[in-house]
């Protein structure tokens, strides 16, 4: 009986923490065209943490609850956003900032494109 509650509550708690660090990937497939053209694949993710680093115009280090910090490089069209979708300054965006990073993997490279503050959870 004991065994099966700690089961339990173990398996609860690490759903918590699985689900805090997720990440929403979404994909386009590789196609080849009846030019012979192919189009290649691209792949979008989101994720949630706290930004450990920032240096504006380059790149953010953000730590997730689930994994290492991970680094990220900034695209050259980056967009800053608050919660509600309204475009902020860069400078709102500093060391241990909520936010949802959208990035999309260029090889070994992830790159954002869109960076929203989240008011911090409590």
């Amino acid at each position: 009986m004991i065994k099966s509650i700690v089961s339990v509550a173990f398996a609860t708690a690490l759903m918590g923490t699985v689900a805090f660090a997720q990440t929403h990937p979404s994909s386009t497939k590789v196609a080849t065209q009846p030019n012979g053209m192919t189009e290649t694949t691209t792949t979008t993710t989101e994720s949630f943490g706290t930004v450990t680093e920032f240096t504006p115009g380059d790149s953010l280090i953000l730590k997730t609850e689930a994994s290492e910090p991970v680094h990220y490089k900034f695209d050259k069209t980056v967009e800053f956003v608050n919660a509600h979708g309204k475009v902020i300054e860069a400078s709102k965006i500093r060391k241990d900032s909520k936010v949802h990073v959208h990035y999309v993997r260029h090889g070994d490279d992830m790159v954002v494109d869109k960076v929203t503050l989240t008011p911090d959870r409590h």
